[in-house]
Order: structure tokens, then C-alpha cells, then sequence
């Protein structure tokens, strides 16, 4: 594939791929196989988003790190990068707003152009990038509700559109993962956080409304909505009202929080083709919280 890196992919949107299903894999692990295959992870600087790279590289496959940060967390991205010569891939970061449509426009197809040079062609995404905010809804000002569900919702949206446009241009079946919260489908005893959990349902919502869109092109989409998980985000929440913790303890089915690392396997088997025939569900990855709400 030979792309300007300044123009947009052109496709044809009423084409389909000729055999959008993947050949059965061979054995549960070729279905966990990523190799030669690139992905696009977003909020990949630290967090879920670079736990979810280690998943991909264990697995074989490579990763483009995207996020607002200017720059991954030293040690963890060190370990990563260590981890891709390991397993024959490749990881790279680059500085993204995913809520500039613009600025992905033009860089996503340069990078799926360098992974294609590189005999390791984009086949999805995953889509980590979010923020929330506790505040009261009778106080929360708009421009912040707007902002919160601008990155979480619309800059899925944007991140999936383009490499989409990018799998379609490819002729390449592909997976897309985006990911929801089960807050997306509760309220959360103590938390006001109705900005987050409205962006939340609207990426669930998001993630049922494309696949029937793009499963002509054999582009699978689906969602993992974690539960409490103890992340950079969350930990600045605890660490400012350390009550929370027991209140989420509370729903704790298996005595305890979620890790980062709780949803590696969950991400390859998605991206993979053991998942060959799941587009358009939900991976609820919550300890069992939702189980007793």
C-alpha cells in the first residue's frame, strides 16, 4: 500500500471484501495469534492503554501508541519495548488528540502505511483513550460535560472511522475494540459521574450501531466495559476521597479491585481470530459487580 502521508484514504463505500471471514485458526492458540499484524491502541502513553500493548506484543503482534501525553511512562515503555524485540514485533508512540479529526485524518494513514512497509499491515484498534470528572450533576458545567463526552465518546468515533477507512482501503478484515465501563450500564453507588457514564452508554451504543455498518467488510466491533480497576485515574479519585474504596469494595465480588493486566487476554482474544464470529457484544470485565447491583 503506497499513501501520500498528507491525503485522505479513498474507498469505496458500497465495496465489500470478497470473504470478509477469516480462515478457522488452526488451534485455540493460532486464535491468540497477532503476528505481522499492527494495531492502533489509544491512551497508550500508561495505564490500561499500555497494559493492553504488552497484550499485543506477548501475542506476536505490534503496536502504534497513541495519546495526548507528550511521551509513555519511562520504565513501563522501556519493558514494552523490550518485550516487542522479543516476540518479532514493533512499538512506536506518537503524540494524538483523538478528538481532532484532522489531526488523525492525516496521521493514522502515514503510520498504517510504514506498518504495511514493514510486512506488518493495521488490522484494528483499541480505543482506551478517556477522562472523567466527579461532580454533582446540578453543578456541572457544560463546557466540562462536553469536553468529557467529546474525548470518550466522539473521539471513539473518530479513532474507529479512520481505521476503518484504512482496513477497507486495505481489503483487510479487521478487529476494533473500544473500551466501555459497566458504567455504561449502571449508576455507581457514590459516584457522581454522570458526564462519564453517559459517555460511556453512548460508546456501547456506538460499538452496536457500526458493526452492522461495517460487517460487509469483515471490520468486527466490539466493546470490554471494566469495572472498578485501579489505574492513574482512579488512584488520583481514591487518593482524594479514600472512602470510595470501600464503597466499591462493597460490589466486590472476588474480594477485590481490578489490575490493568485483568483485561490483557480479553483484548487479544477480541483482536484475534478466535473472536471470528463476535462483532457488535459486550465484554463485561467487572469482579462481578454488576452481578450484585
Amino acid at each position: 500500500m503506497q499513501l501520500p502521508s498528507n491525503t485522505a484514504i479513498s474507498y469505496n463505500p458500497l465495496a465489500t471484501i470478497t470473504d470478509p471471514a477469516p480462515a478457522s485458526p488452526s488451534s485455540v492458540k493460532a486464535g491468540l495469534d497477532l503476528k505481522n499484524r499492527t494495531y492502533f491502541v489509544t491512551g497508550g502513553a500508561r495505564g490500561l492503554g499500555l497494559s493492553l500493548i504488552t497484550a499485543i506484543l506477548e501475542a506476536g503482534g505490534s503496536a502504534v501508541a497513541l495519546d495526548l501525553l507528550p511521551e509513555p511512562l519511562t520504565e513501563e515503555w522501556a519493558a514494552a519495548q523490550t518485550l516487542a524485540k522479543e516476540n518479532g514485533g514493533s512499538l512506536s508512540f506518537n503524540t494524538l488528540d483523538v478528538t481532532s479529526e484532522p489531526a488523525v485524518e492525516l496521521l493514522l494513514p502515514r503510520l498504517a502505511q510504514e506498518a504495511a512497509e514493514a510486512g506488518r499491515p493495521v488490522h484494528g484498534l483499541v480505543n482506551c483513550a478517556g477522562i472523567n470528572q466527579k461532580l454533582p450533576a446540578i453543578d456541572y458545567p457544560v463546557e466540562l460535560y462536553r469536553k468529557i463526552v467529546d474525548i470518550n465518546f466522539v473521539g471513539s468515533f473518530i479513532m474507529a472511522k479512520h481505521t476503518a477507512k484504512i482496513l477497507v482501503a486495505e481489503g483487510t478484515p479487521g478487529s476494533i475494540v473500544l473500551i466501555g465501563s459497566m458504567s455504561g450500564i449502571i449508576a455507581n453507588r457514590g459516584l457522581e459521574n454522570t458526564a462519564y457514564n453517559t459517555s460511556k452508554a453512548a460508546v456501547l451504543q456506538l460499538a452496536r450501531s457500526l458493526c452492522q455498518e461495517w460487517g460487509q467488510y469483515g471490520i468486527r466491533i466490539n466493546t470490554i466495559s471494566p469495572g472498578y480497576i485501579i489505574t492513574a485515574m482512579t488512584q488520583e479519585l481514591l487518593d482524594v476521597e479514600p472512602e470510595l474504596y470501600e464503597t466499591w469494595m462493597r460490589g466486590a465480588m472476588l474480594n477485590r479491585l481490578g489490575a490493568p493486566d485483568d483485561f490483557k487476554t480479553a483484548a487479544v482474544f477480541l483482536l484475534g481470530d478466535g473472536s471470528r464470529f463476535m462483532t457488535g457484544s459486550d465484554l463485561r470485565i467487572d469482579g462481578g459487580h454488576c452481578a450484585g447491583a
